[in-house]
C-alpha cells in the first residue's frame, strides 16, 4: 500500500506519524495533505534505514543537495565525503546525479551512506549504460530507460526526476519561438535529441502508465522534471516552459489516480519580477502539488557566486509557496562541486529557506530570530553561536573586543551601540 493509498483510506501510516513528529504537527495534517496532494511523504518502501521526509504546504521549507560523479571526476570516496558534508551542513535530502564511472555502484554506495532521502535522475544511468555498450545515446531504447528506473526502485531510491513533459509538442514550441540558450537540462536535452533522432514520442510520456506501475511498486515519489526550464533570463516563462508545465499538471493528476505521489520541478533562471508568477502558475496548473525549484537564479552574471544568486531567488520563491529548494553551489556553471562548495551551497539555501519560512509564518521560524536578538542584547556569545545557521563558522570568526572587556566584538569595541545603550539606560 502506498502512502497516498493509505491516506485515501483514512490511515495515518507510521511514516506519516514520524514526519508529523519532526514537523510539530498532527499526523492528521500530514495524512490530509498527502490525500489532497499538497504534501508528499518521501521514502521508498525498501529504504527503511532513513526517517521519511515530508515536503509540502504548511511544512518547513526543505533543502536538497546535488552530488555525484562526472566523466571527468569519478571519485567514489569524494562523493561519499560529500554525503557526510550534506549531513553535517543540514540538508534534508540529496540527489545522486552521477554520470561517470560505475553509476549503479556509486548509487548503491550513496544509498548505504546517506541517513536522508535520496533522489536520482534515471535517464543518466540509462544513457551511460548505452555508452558503456559502445552505443550512441540515441540508440537507447524505451526498455533501457524503464530498466534503469526499475533498478533505481530496487536500490531503494526515494524519489526520481523524470522528464515526462518533454514532448514533441513542447519541444516544437521552443523551436517555433526560439531561445537564446536552448535546452539546458541534461535530461531534457537527451530526451529531445532522442525524440528527433528516432522520430518518436518521449517514452516517459507515451508509456506513462508503465512508469506509474514501477513508481507505485516501490512507492517512489515522482519528481516531474522541468526538462525545458530556462537556462537564462532571456528564455524564462516562454511557450515551451509553460507547455511543459501544462503537461506536468495533467500527468500529476494521472499519477494521483494510480496512488503515486508527485511533486513538480520548477525553473532555474528567472527574472526576479517573474518568480512569484511562476510559483502561482505551477500551483494552479498542478493542483497544489509540492513545488521543487532549482534556485531560482534571478541573474546570469554571477558565476562563482551563484549560491548567493540562488539564495536571493529561493527566498522569494519559498515565500511565494515553493516547498523544496535545490541548492546551487558557488561552482555552478564552472566545475564539479568540491566539499567546500557543497557546504556553501547548503548554507545559502538554508538561509533562503528560513527567510521563506518567516514569510510563510511557519511556527517557530520568527521566534529563532527573536531569540538571537535576545542573545545579542545580553552578549551571550555561546547562545548566538549555537543558534546561528553555521555554528562552526560563527565560532571560528568571533573576535571579542579587549577594549570592551569582551562584551563587544572587534568591529566596534567600546563604541558598541548595544553596550553604549545599556550604559545610557543604567544612568537613567
Amino acid at each position: 500500500m502506498t502512502q497516498l493509498e493509505a491516506a485515501r483510506l483514512g490511515i495515518a501510516t507510521e511514516e506519516m506519524k514520524l514526519c508529523a513528529d519532526k514537523e510539530g504537527v498532527t499526523p492528521e495534517v500530514i495524512r490530509r495533505g498527502v490525500e489532497e496532494g499538497s504534501i508528499v511523504v518521501i521514502r521508498n518502501n525498501l529504504h527503511n534505514s532513513i526517517v521519511p521526509l515530508a515536503v509540502g504546504r504548511g511544512l518547513r521549507t526543505k533543502i536538497n543537495a546535488n552530488i555525484g560523479t562526472s566523466q571527468d571526476h569519478a571519485d567514489v570516496a569524494l562523493e561519499l565525503k560529500k554525503v557526510e558534508a550534506c549531513t553535517a551542513s543540514g540538508a534534508d535530502a540529496l540527489m545522486d546525479l552521477s554520470t561517470g564511472g560505475d553509476i549503479r555502484s556509486m548509487r548503491q554506495a550513496i544509498m548505504k551512506a546517506s541517513p536522508m532521502a535520496v533522489g536520482t535522475v534515471p535517464i543518466y544511468s540509462a544513457a551511460a549504460n548505452a555508452m558503456n555498450r559502445r552505443k550512441s545515446i540515441m540508440e537507447m531504447t524505451a526498455d533501457d530507460l524503464f530498466q534503469a528506473i526499475e533498478e533505481n526502485g530496487e536500490d531503494g531510491v526515494d524519489f526520481i526526476t523524470v522528464h515526462c513533459g518533454v514532448t514533441r509538442e513542447s519541444v516544437g514550441r521552443i523551436e517555433a519561438q526560439g531561445r537564446l540558450l536552448g535546452i539546458v537540462s541534461r535530461g531534457g536535452s537527451i530526451t529531445a535529441r532522442w525524440m528527433d533522432y528516432n522520430d518518436s514520442e518521449n517514452p516517459l510520456y507515451a508509456q506513462y502508465d508503465r512508469l506509474l506501475e514501477i513508481a507505485r511498486r516501490y512507492d517512489m515519489v515522482l519528481s516531474l522534471g522541468d526538462g525545458l526550464r530556462p537556462g537564462c533570463l532571456a528564455d524564462a516563462t516562454d511557450r515551451g516552459q509553460v507547455q511543459e508545465l501544462i503537461v506536468l499538471g495533467e500527468l500529476c493528476r494521472r499519477a494521483r489516480m494510480q496512488d503515486v505521489q508527485v511533486m513538480i520541478e520548477g525553473p532555474g533562471h528567472v527574472p526576479y519580477y517573474q518568480i512569484e508568477a511562476n510559483i502561482s502558475l505551477q500551483k494552479s496548473l498542478c493542483e497544489g502539488a509540492p513545488f521543487y525549484v532549482l534556485g531560482p537564479l534571478p541573474t546570469d552574471i554571477a558565476p562563482g557566486y551563484d549560491h548567493i544568486t540562488a539564495a536571493i531567488g529561493g527566498a522569494l520563491a519559498g515565500a511565494a509557496g515553493a516547498d523544496f529548494l535545490c541548492y546551487v553551489t558557488p561552482s555552478e556553471h564552472l566545475r564539479l562541486p568540491n566539499l567546500e562548495d557543497v557546504h556553501e551551497g547548503i548554507m545559502a539555501s538554508r538561509i533562503a529557506a528560513h527567510i521563506a519560512d518567516i514569510a510563510k509564518g511557519y511556527p517557530g521560524a520568527m521566534e529563532k530570530d527573536a531569540l538571537m536578538a535576545k542573545h545579542r542584547s545580553e552578549f551571550n556569545w555561546e547562545g548566538q553561536i549555537e543558534l546561528s545557521i553555521d555554528p562552526g563558522r560563527s565560532r571560528s570568526w568571533l573576535e571579542r573586543s579587549e577594549s570592551a572587556k569582551e562584551e563587544g566584538c572587534t568591529m566596534c569595541g567600546e563604541f558598541c551601540a548595544i553596550k553604549l545603550g545599556k550604559k545610557d539606560a543604567h544612568r537613567q
